[in-house]
């Protein structure tokens, strides 16, 4: 049986702060913010089988966005599996940017932030699984988090098929069978990543863990302007040379990884009503940077106009 919770009642006045209050006594803490301050309805439907949380999300257009200020460090490390199941979003997380159609899958890593936002109506389902769980099935977890899972990949058809009739109503599965259920979608879940999404196969288990704690390091600083290949050694306590060599794995210089995901965080702001009152410059000097001049000329190179014309063309779209 899955519970269901509505924004039917709520006052039209502060809905979405009062409909994320309720969202977190069942998921996670996290900001909605809507894309029509007039008009925001959602409905959140939740079950459970054994070890995994499935949980379905209808919303209309808006943003969704899991904060540091919302994570309690030290906590049991959870993670979700997201199918997008009708509508289109676009999923930011780990230093990665994924656009998810009806049919797409993206992990995440809920101790971290993310941030997620639909074009238009959308429905979700998230598997919810504690890390220790999805581990004797995924035995590296965060190696995936935040890269989409295409639709057309392997047998991810197969397990999206799965995991909506699970969500309507529980697919009306005994109590007696539930544990197996549970173990089954995770093994499908896991496969489907293990051959749908490519993988450093020369990168030692220990390599990929330190260069993941790197990015950690990078993404908790990111706002600091003074973050630098030294700052970030003094801080994990490891040698420039040796930070640079685990990083390289990824294919991307430290450098241009900051830059990139400064840019990235830029231009989520500027294309958010909510931040609609904050100057560029404001936003841009928020996220580390100390330069217009260099914000501008670096914003137009990866984006292909002015962050002034790309915040206009953000904000009018419907």
């Amino acid at each position: 049986m899955m519970e269901c919770l509505t924004t039917d009642g709520l006052p039209s006045v502060g809905r979405a702060a009062a409909w994320g209050e309720i969202y977190a006594t069942r998921m996670s803490h996290v900001e909605f913010v809507p894309g029509n301050k007039s008009k925001f309805d959602a409905e959140l439907k939740v079950g459970r089988f054994g070890p995994v949380k499935l949980a379905r999300l209808s919303v209309d257009n808006c943003s969704i966005e899991r904060k540091q200020s919302h994570i309690v460090h030290g906590s049991s490390r959870l993670f979700n599996f997201l199918l997008q199941a009708e509508g289109a979003s676009t999923f930011c997380h780990c230093g990665k940017e994924s656009e998810l159609a009806a049919g797409d899958f993206v992990l995440c890593d809920t101790g971290l932030p993310h941030y997620f936002m639909t074009n238009g109506p959308s429905v979700t389902v998230m598997v919810r699984v504690p890390g220790e769980v999805l581990r004797t099935y995924l035995p590296t977890p965060g190696q995936f988090c935040g890269q989409r899972l295409g639709r057309a990949s392997g047998v991810t058809g197969s397990v999206a098929a799965m995991v909506q009739e699970l969500s309507n109503d529980g697919g009306n599965i005994d109590s007696l069978h539930e544990a197996r259920v549970a173990r089954y979608l995770l093994e499908m879940i896991s496969m489907s990543y293990m051959m749908g999404v490519e993988t450093s196969q020369d990168t030692s288990a220990i390599a990929w863990q330190r260069r993941k704690d790197v990015i950690e390091f990078i993404e908790d600083n990111l706002r600091d302007s003074e973050l630098s290949p030294a700052s970030i050694s003094d801080g994990l306590k490891i040698s420039s040379r040796y930070l640079r060599t685990i990083f390289a794995s990824g294919g991307e210089k430290m450098s241009t990884y900051i830059l990139r995901r400064r840019l990235e965080e830029c231009a989520r702001q500027m294309a958010n009503p909510a931040w609609a009152a904050h100057t560029l410059t404001e936003i841009a000097f928020s996220w580390g940077f100390n330069s217009a001049a260099h914000f501008t000329r670096t914003f137009n190179d990866k984006y292909g106009v002015s962050p002034r014309e790309y915040r206009k063309q953000m904000l009018i779209r419907p």
